[in-house]
């Protein structure tokens, strides 16, 4: 049988409703515990803790209004960065990111009269900088600027602390550390670069700072002038300063001409370095015009040996020797002693700085008495073979006049009087010119202002001087008598070269002439305006003073007998005068002079030649300057390809006999 199941326990559960509400059984649910009222204790004597939260509307509200504010404070913000000022913020914005620098256009080339170069100008590199990347931010080092200025300073030959201070402004995008240097130059500082940007490659790489002193060290391609003859010609040419501008002569002078028209490029840059796809802009520099002078080179290289080695023997302060084309005008060397090279401007002296040929003011002497005796046979006054007596002193005014040597009574005719340069002839001659003496004066001023002086010679030349020459009516006494041969007037060496190849040429004046026109950049060559002309005496009375002139070096008696030729008739004069000293305004020394022209039967080529305040040996114009116008005379006459005179000089009588 199978065991019975023990009996299962009744567990006791809730006691069923009775029949009510559900249907089953009618017993009402137990009434819930009412909860006490407020302020009621329950029966522990506590009354139950009650949370109430508060309205999360005023703390929205009040987050709200807050960023609203802001928002509004950022869109105003906006509005002013790209509404109002926006132009100004885009503006600094590219001056910050973009770099504009002016491409120098090239500068003319100035040459002689074969087209032979006296200065030129070749590839060069002006060395920039940005010192905004000299900074510690930028370059990651305290010291950039003092690191870099000893770096630079022996390369460019500045001094350290000119360039720390050039790279110590970092308001600054752009300073210039110097200009035109050698693309030699340029290399070095290129190396260095190359070097010190590998270096803070490498330490970056390593977890350094990568600090790079040298990365805001730019250049500028520009041009350095040249002079590929050194000194020659330097009086002429000037010299170009180092911000590009003509400091002195024909530099100076035609500097527009020569400069052209600079360029712009202007680029974006970061960190040093040319960004080329964010754009750019440029405007090419136009090249200067070449200027062609009237120099001839190797007559002018003739014309400054002989002058320089003439100064320095003779322990002078400064000479000069012009050549000058009496047909044209051109002048053919401008030559001065002491000279300097404009290519190494701290070898130079104040002294020899300019064109003391033009600058200089001086007394001429007895090479004046031409325009004197140019008077007299114009206003036939006088004619070559006119007696006249000189004696041993002259009193006129309040002076007493007497000739550079003692010497009995001469018996001299107006020919002889030039030949032999007496002061007693000349006055004596020249009072012929007018009834009274201020008549006579009256009359040689007007001849004197038509041979030029008194004015400037026309070159237009950047410091010259147009010499003294006072009215009549302002001529002390004794200026009366000295003016005639020499002394109380002034001039320069231009002046006085221009004087003899008006007679040479004829008696017409032509304007002396520097430039003979210009090449533009097209390659046209365009011709300099005519010189002026005007006609100072007749053509007899230049001949006739031509003929008196060849009695100075062909005579025997003549005191220029130094300056002959052979194979060529020469005319020409000597000149020795007292000098006034520029600094104490006295007369102190002498100036040496001589001019003439040649071929005399056909004038082509006028020389003149001076020297002031020769020390050592002679300071007579025949003995030290008659020399040197026969060499330079001789090399011009065979450059030029001058035939020999076919003809002998007349040789004028120089004096007569008492009674005849």
């Amino acid at each position: 049988m199978p065991p019975k199941e023990p009996p299962r326990r009744r567990v006791p559960g809730p006691p069923r409703p009775r029949n009510g509400a559900n249907g089953r059984s009618g017993a009402r649910p137990p009434a819930r515990r009412p909860r006490p009222a407020p302020g009621r204790t329950t029966a522990r004597g506590r009354a139950p803790r009650t949370l109430r939260l508060g309205s999360p509307r005023p703390r929205l509200r009040l987050v709200s209004l807050g960023l609203t504010l802001i928002m509004l404070l950022f869109v105003a913000r906006l509005l002013q960065v790209q509404a109002v000022d926006g132009t100004a913020y885009a503006a600094k914005a590219e001056k910050n990111r973009y770099l504009e620098y002016t491409v120098a256009a090239e500068r003319g080339e100035i040459t002689d009269r074969r087209g032979v170069a006296l200065a030129t100008s070749v590839d060069a590199h002006t060395i920039t900088a940005d010192p905004k990347l000299f900074t510690p931010e930028e370059s990651k080092a305290p010291d950039a600027p003092q690191q870099a200025a000893a770096l630079l300073a022996p390369i460019l030959g500045k001094d350290v602390d000119e360039l720390v201070k050039k790279l110590s402004a970092p308001k600054s995008r752009y300073t210039v550390l110097a200009y035109r240097q050698t693309p030699q130059v340029w290399k070095q500082i290129k190396d260095l670069k190359a070097v010190f940007a590998e270096k803070a490659a490498e330490d970056k790489l390593n977890g350094g700072a990568g600090a790079n002193v040298l990365a805001g060290v730019l250049q500028e391609p520009t041009t350095k002038r040249v002079y590929p003859n050194g000194d020659l010609a330097a009086g002429i040419l000037g010299f170009v300063s180092a911000d590009g501008k003509g400091g002195g002569g024909i530099e100076s002078q035609l500097d527009k001409e020569l400069a052209g028209e600079d360029g712009k490029i202007r680029y974006a840059q970061s960190g040093g370095r040319r960004v080329p796809t964010a754009g750019g802009s440029e405007v090419p520099a136009v090249p200067g015009s070449d200027i062609e002078l009237t120099i001839d080179r190797d007559i002018q290289w003739a014309a400054q040996k002989a002058i320089s080695d003439q100064v320095e023997k003779s322990k002078a302060d400064r000479g000069y020797v012009i050549v000058q084309n009496t047909r044209t005008g051109e002048l053919l060397a401008m030559a001065n002693a002491p000279g300097y090279d404009p290519n190494d401007l701290s070898q130079a002296t104040s002294a020899s700085l300019g064109n003391a040929a033009l600058q200089d003011v001086y007394e001429p002497g007895s090479t004046s008495k031409v325009m004197s005796m140019a008077a007299v046979l114009e206003e036939k006054a006088a004619t070559p073979g006119t007696h006249v007596t000189v004696p041993n002193r002259l009193h006129r005014g309040d002076r007493l006049f007497k000739d550079d040597v003692d010497h009995p009574t001469w018996y001299l005719t107006l020919n002889g009087v030039l030949a032999k340069s007496s002061n007693i002839g000349t006055i004596l001659a020249t009072g012929q010119l007018g009834k009274t003496q201020a008549e006579s004066n009256q009359v040689l001023y007007s001849y004197l202002r038509k041979f030029g002086l008194g004015t400037k010679t026309g070159l237009g030349y950047p410091g010259e001087s147009p010499g003294l020459l006072a009215h009549p009516k302002d001529w002390s006494t004794s200026q009366q008598y000295t003016i005639p041969f020499g002394q109380g007037l002034s001039l320069n060496a231009v002046q006085a070269a221009s004087v003899y190849s008006t007679i040479a040429n004829g008696g017409v004046r032509i304007a002396p002439t520097l430039v003979r026109g210009t090449k533009g950049a097209d390659g046209r060559f365009t011709a300099a305006d005519a010189p002026e002309e005007n006609r100072v005496v007749s053509e007899k009375t230049a001949k006739t003073l031509a003929a008196m002139l060849e009695s100075v070096v062909d005579d025997q008696e003549g005191t220029g007998t130094k300056a002959a030729i052979p194979g060529y008739r020469v005319a020409g004069k000597t000149g020795t005068a007292n000098r006034v000293d520029p600094v104490r305004g006295v007369y102190k020394g002498y100036t040496a002079s001589f001019a003439g022209f040649a071929p005399a039967d056909d004038p082509q080529i006028t020389v003149y030649c001076a020297i002031q305040n020769p020390t050592k040996g002679s300071y007579f114009g025949g003995q030290i300057c008659g020399p040197i116008y026969k060499q330079v005379m001789e090399f011009a006459l065979k450059t030029l390809q001058t035939p020999p005179s076919g003809s002998k000089p007349p040789r004028l009588p120089v004096s007569f006999k008492p009674g005849e």
